[in-house]
């Protein structure tokens, strides 16, 4: 057998079928209504509080706060009302001393104290102008909302949260191991700190960066048509989605969520999506994906997160290679397989080759060679050469990493349409059309009206070469959407969820009624 032939086969076996995607979207909708009405379930359907989307004509200036990791952001948004937006942002590193605090209060003073900072610098003359009000009031006076700057905060750690601005810390990640803070309030910590420096600002929500996500492209999208779904294909993936209120049943054994507007009739919902089929009922498998798996951080946790987002695609890709290299029969990287035009070549690996290393290929990797259309794929050989030390690489040799790649990938994608697909159909988008627009789709017109519109986020849906049109290829095989529903289906970008995001949803906040100062 050729080596391209090996190769193949490799890569058939990250065939994900249009059958297999309709089966992942039945029982993808399956769970997410399993998540809905109870607790403890594969998709936690988490209620966020957050009632509604904005549509683009909000208007004012909104604070937001970003701690994801090693870093905390502060940024203002000035909402212009038009679906357009300015934002100035300051960001700094996260002293490690404070990341494993013995008080919780050491780290929120710190973040309280960079607000400050931010405020003075950009924003002094409303600053000034509350520290005189201040001076003139008298002791038994509060300050209204409308005078306050409204803050979202984006607090990307595992929270169990009971309001829109409540919500507790369930454990620490990311190097930060501050127990302390742990079943505490963060917002409530946070605001503390806020309150002892006497600065004009309101923590007015917990933000999750999916769902600022969906904000954030419900603000700036075109059209009235305001966005069913945020989803996250990056690093990690995750999705957060407008559900009716009606449906998310297990609000109804929460205690002390009962502080949120009900007006609307709708909730936005995160998913959670990552751990979808953990059962492994459904999901695809290969040798790659459960030795993957296996020696990872998480085993058995997260399986669909495994096999879509950017952190695994490179280690998935990796023991493929590895693999096929082991083979006694197989030529990948082998002397034997230099091509007439490498005559004079011989093929090596370097012994400390990232090859060899648990993460070593980065999902950057792919995105080069997916694109590489050079000839005899140059760019493909040299970036063997530079990233995993496999030096003078054939052409064949480059041949088979692109169809392993290529096959990777559009699981990826494919995956990432069952996710999209069945958020769509449990959500009834597809039905929400009428006879007029019905024939306008037939003349492959999309009414306006009728666009269901998805934001996106995230390395491997903004960056890698295709990954869009994977995800439309999967759509239209989807039973209930076919050809015509995904015309319907309009993917835009979302950029910096985590900042204008959680502004809008500060301004959506119930405390956050009148616009933002």
């Amino acid at each position: 057998m050729s080596l391209l032939e090996e190769a193949r086969q490799v890569a058939a076996e990250f065939d994900y079928t249009a059958q297999d995607v309709n089966k992942g979207v039945k029982e993808f909708i399956r769970q997410m209504d399993e998540g809905l009405q109870k607790n403890g379930t594969s998709m936690s359907q988490i209620p966020t509080y957050v009632t509604s989307v904005p549509n683009g004509t909000e208007k004012g200036l909104y604070l937001a706060v970003d701690l994801g990791g090693t870093n905390f952001r502060v940024c203002s948004i000035q909402l212009h009302g038009n679906t357009t937006f300015s934002l100035t942002q300051s960001k700094v590193a996260i002293p490690r001393d404070l990341m494993t605090a013995k008080k919780a209060q050491e780290l929120f003073s710190f973040l309280a104290k960079q607000i400050e900072t931010f405020l003075k610098t950009h924003h002094n003359d409303h600053f000034e102008a509350h520290h005189e009000r201040r001076k003139a009031m008298s002791p038994s006076e509060n300050f209204t909302d409308d005078e306050l700057f409204q803050l979202g905060f984006t607090f990307s750690f595992p929270v169990h949260q009971i309001g829109i601005n409540k919500g507790t810390l369930i454990r620490w990640t990311k190097g930060f191991d501050i127990e302390d803070a742990v079943g505490k309030d963060v917002c409530e910590l946070l605001q503390k700190e806020i309150d002892a420096l006497h600065l004009p600002v309101k923590v007015a929500a917990l933000v999750n960066d999916t769902v600022g996500t969906l904000m954030a492209r419900s603000y700036t999208s075109p059209g009235k048509t305001g966005t069913l779904l945020g989803g996250i294909f990056g690093t990690g993936t995750n999705g957060a989605y407008v559900e009716k209120l009606d449906r998310v049943t297990k609000l109804s054994t929460f205690s002390g969520s009962t502080d949120y507007d009900k007006s609307t009739g709708h909730m936005i919902v995160n998913t959670e999506w990552g751990s979808f089929d953990n059962q492994m009922t459904v999901l695809p498998n290969t040798p790659y994906d459960t030795a993957l798996d296996a020696e990872s951080v998480n085993p058995g946790i997260q399986m669909f997160e495994k096999r879509v987002s950017g952190m695994f695609l490179g280690e998935i890709l990796r023991r493929a290679l590895l693999a096929l290299t082991q083979k006694k029969e197989c030529q990948l990287f082998k002397d034997e397989n230099s091509s007439s035009n490498d005559i004079h070549s011989t093929t090596t690996i370097a012994e400390d080759s990232m090859l060899y290393k648990q993460w070593g290929i980065d999902t950057s990797f792919l995105s080069i060679v997916q694109e590489d259309a050079s000839a005899g794929y140059r760019i493909t050989r040299q970036t063997l050469s530079r990233d995993l030390g496999v030096d003078a690489a054939s052409i064949e040799d480059a041949e088979a990493v692109k169809t392993l790649v290529a096959a990777i990938g559009k699981r990826s994608a494919r995956l990432s349409a069952v996710a999209i697909g069945a958020v769509i159909l449990s959500t009834g988008k597809m039905d929400d059309s009428t006879q007029g627009n019905i024939a306008k789709q037939e003349n492959n017109e999309v009414d306006e009206e009728n666009v269901i519109d998805i934001g996106v986020d995230g390395s491997l849906v903004e960056y890698y070469p295709g990954f869009e049109e994977y995800i439309r290829e999967a759509l239209r095989e989807i039973e209930g959407i076919g050809e015509k529903g995904e015309k319907r289906v309009r993917i835009g970008i979302a950029k910096d969820g985590s900042g204008v995001g959680a502004a809008l949803i500060a301004l959506v906040a119930g405390s956050a009624e009148k616009p933002g100062r």
